[in-house]
């Protein structure tokens, strides 16, 4: 058999594999009995070890080693054997039976983690972190790396970026945020919320989330939504990429973000060409490109006045006590800035505080400067110094997001990455579209649709963050667009002179 025939064989049977071990993992956040998730820990870990085998086996060693010296492959090709010869090397320094060991206790804290945060008590789920955190150091020393350990283990995310870039990147953003947001709060008008409260039913919180899919075109032919405690967007494989939300009785714009923000997710993944399938390509440019989707759709579209002036009527409809109120008002009442204990519910503005904060103390546990068991106090110490409240509880302070639970570390930056990169590409995406407030007005969406899978979702993972930035955007990534946005937006939503 040719080698890139083989070669291609190899990718679509670790795609195979990969597909199964994304539905069992969609099914333990969303459907499993409780009793069930021992076993399902040892199916996960069963298969993701097979996964893993095949990701750096010698054949697979031997594939990319002829291939890397052919000239004769497209373009894709060329790409899937760049992006799968560099996860390879990286890959094979990890013994398979240690991966497989991690799979396993992996599944088995992030059910810690639930029942832990469920009951508020981080005595629960201790131990496990302890486990997390020993695995994480341990891959980043398998990776290696130049500087620090972190950095590491941000490359499995972010490729390219390391700790001491985004230092320079946190430094001047904080510098303009932390100042901005408290002249938000002393000098600014707070929007008016009140008609917006009440008890909004889960189903009539999902039919809200359904017409914001749709009219964002996300293919409900190739996906579902689901409740589920954090949400999540997981592609099960290609024409089913499937999304979920939560919904808060008293917060009836939680679960409209929350829609729109995964929806974001999926529009890119359900964007990615057939031709990239099991390819190694077939999914986002990097985690921080990916964030970028999914805060479009959330931020840039779902918090401005252009989008309420088309979705307005549509939640009078479905929510009546909101047909008393203007576009603007809905605008308005979308965009108010509150310093608040969990980062999902965070506004826009105070967001990259929260994954600052998560930063500082991550990078801590993996060099060691960080215990696990003094979490708790540094959680609540850094959120009085960057945001100026702090958690009574658990649940709302160190135990409120999944990602430690599974060992993902140096994940964290990608979603402050993520904003910043969004305005970039927004402001672009603005330049190119003609009358592009005013269709987005009309509820057409289509445009900037198209706009994003020409621009980023064709390519997959055939360029890594900052080079796609750059086609995209003719720049270097820069986090001014997303400062120029902020301040322009909020000094408007609050009257500030």
């Amino acid at each position: 058999m040719d080698t890139l025939v083989a070669y291609k064989e190899h990718l679509r049977e670790i795609g195979k594999l990969e597909s199964a071990v994304s539905l069992l993992g969609w099914d333990q956040r969303t459907n499993l009995p409780r009793k069930g998730h021992p076993a399902r820990a040892e199916v996960i870990g069963k298969l993701t070890k097979m996964v893993f085998e095949l990701s750096v086996s010698d054949k697979l060693g031997e594939y990319l080693s002829e291939l890397e010296s052919r000239d004769s492959l497209s373009q894709v090709e060329q790409a899937s054997v760049r992006v799968v010869g560099k996860a390879y090397r990286r890959h094979k320094a990890i013994p398979p039976a240690f991966y497989e060991e991690y799979a396993v206790a992996a599944a088995r804290s992030e059910t810690a983690w639930e029942e832990a945060k469920e009951k508020s008590d981080f005595s629960l789920f201790k131990e496990h972190l302890e486990r997390m955190v020993d695995y994480a150091r341990k891959f980043a020393e398998y990776y290696g790396y130049k500087d620090s350990p972190y950095d590491a283990l941000i490359e499995e995310f972010e490729p390219g970026m390391t700790s001491t870039e985004l230092k320079t990147i946190i430094a001047p953003l904080r510098e303009e945020l932390v100042p901005f947001i408290k002249r938000l709060m002393q000098e600014g008008k707070r929007p008016d919320d009140t008609f917006m409260r009440g008890t909004f039913p889960d189903d009539v919180q999902r039919a809200l989330s359904l017409k914001a899919l749709e009219a964002m075109n996300y293919d409900f032919d190739a996906g579902r939504l689901d409740p589920t405690v954090h949400p999540f967007t997981t592609t099960i494989g290609p024409g089913d990429v499937r999304i979920t939300t939560r919904f808060l009785p008293h917060n009836i714009l939680s679960g409209l973000a929350s829609s729109m923000h995964e929806g974001g997710h999926a529009l890119y993944d359900q964007g990615i060409p057939d031709e990239l399938r099991w390819s190694g390509l077939d999914e986002g440019a990097s985690f921080g490109i990916h964030e970028s989707q999914s805060r479009t759709w959330e931020n840039l579209v779902g918090r401005s006045r252009s989008f309420w002036k088309f979705f307005a009527p549509i939640a009078g409809e479905i929510i009546p006590q909101l047909s008393s109120a203007s576009a603007e008002d809905l605008y308005r009442a979308a965009n108010i800035v509150e310093p608040s204990l969990v980062r999902v519910e965070a506004d826009e503005v105070t967001y990259n505080l929260h994954i600052m904060l998560r930063f500082e103390l991550e990078e801590g546990l993996i060099t060691g400067k960080t215990n696990v068991a003094d979490l708790p106090e540094l959680w609540r110490d850094a959120m009085k110094r960057y945001l100026g409240v702090v958690p009574e509880d658990d649940a709302h302070g160190v135990l409120q997001d999944v990602h430690w639970s599974s060992g993902l570390f140096g994940y964290f930056p990608s979603y402050m990455l993520g904003n910043l990169y969004s305005a970039q590409f927004f402001a672009a995406a603005r330049k190119d579209i003609a009358d592009f407030d005013e269709k987005i007005a009309s509820g057409n969406l289509s445009d900037l649709l198209s706009w994003l899978r020409k621009n980023i979702h064709q390519y997959g993972k055939m360029y890594e963050p900052k080079e796609l930035i750059e086609r995209v955007t003719g720049e270097k990534p820069d986090p001014s667009y997303f400062v120029r946005y902020i301040v322009d937006k909020y000094t408007d939503v609050y009257d500030l002179h």
